[in-house]
């Protein structure tokens, strides 16, 4: 049985494979190696692409989709966790959930052993959208490897994912630039800059705007509100002023295209200018969610 709850249990060959497979999906290729599987979509917090693209991915592949609201279980009323798994298991071939909350909830509907798991956000992690990331990269430079990377703003669960997929290819360089507080776990970071060391890539991570690199490939932002999380520090906005996405960070990197997971505050993290503007290819990445939705549904269910 796989399950996708961290990029972490994936090999490197398997995460290889996803984003190709992702890139592969985007060109129009259609399969439908899910026929007669039946895929569970629990979506406890709002979303807009992951929860669209795993439904429509799950039924362009020839899957039959059972959905789930934030009320539609009976978590909601005191059962357990455990026992919501192993009745899910006993009714589903995958389970694709957002919930916001910790990655160990995941982990106990897998132990199951009947049910693939597929992370669509946890707290601490946002592995599908890691593998949108790399899947938009691969499709639009042909490569990821040696391709150099800045990403501006909280060490979110989409940082995580990212960090921990890019630094497993060779040749790649992360710079993390986050404000004091908001940067990566330091064992996520530990992990990563572990992994670029195996595969001569690099991860470093500063808490400042001062002396960015020049040539990049791509600059990436997400907004300054993760989806179920909340600031201890009212006056974080202040410390997130300096680290938002402008126009000027493209004067060293006239090159370098724009990413961002969406949805987009601009005028916060983000200048219109840049999101809108030619360098933009935010609104792809997004429809690339759909493809790698698609590749991780695919790998999933190979297994069974």
């Amino acid at each position: 049985m796989r399950h996708l709850i961290s990029i972490t249990d994936l090999s490197d060959d398997d995460l290889r494979l996803l984003v190709e497979r992702g890139a592969h999906f985007a060109s129009g290729a259609v399969e439908k190696p899910l026929d007669g599987a039946i895929a569970g979509i629990y979506f406890r917090r709002t979303s807009t692409r992951t929860r669209t693209a795993f439904t429509s991915g799950a039924l362009r592949l020839g899957a039959q989709t059972v959905t789930f609201g934030p009320d539609d279980l009976q978590l909601n009323t005191g059962e357990t966790t455990e026992d919501t798994g192993r009745v899910l298991a006993g009714m589903l071939d995958l389970l694709v959930a957002r919930t916001a909350d910790a990655t160990s909830e995941l982990r106990s509907w897998a132990a199951d052993g009947r049910m693939s798991v597929i992370n669509a956000m946890s707290a601490e992690e946002h592995p599908t959208q890691g593998l949108t990331d790399l899947t938009t990269l691969h499709s639009h430079f042909g490569k990821v490897e040696g391709l150099r990377v800045l990403y501006v703003g909280e060490g979110n669960n989409s940082a995580v994912a990212l960090a921990l997929a890019l630094s497993r290819f060779p040749g790649t360089e992360l710079e993390l630039r986050t404000p004091a507080g908001y940067g990566l776990a330091p064992e996520v970071l530990a992990t990563a800059t572990e992994q670029a060391d195996r595969h001569g890539s690099r991860v470093a991570e500063r808490h400042d705007m001062a002396d960015l690199p020049a040539g990049l490939d791509a600059i990436y932002t997400t907004r300054w509100q993760t989806t179920g999380t909340s600031k201890p520090d009212p006056d974080w906005r202040r410390g997130f002023a300096p680290f938002q996405v402008t126009g000027e960070l493209w004067e060293s990197s006239p090159k370098a295209v724009f990413l961002h997971d969406l949805p987009a505050h601009r005028g916060e993290e983000v200048t219109a200018e840049v999101l809108d503007g030619p360098a933009s290819i935010a609104f792809t990445q997004a429809t690339h969610k759909l493809h790698s939705a698609m590749a991780v549904l695919e790998w999933c269910w190979a297994a069974h």
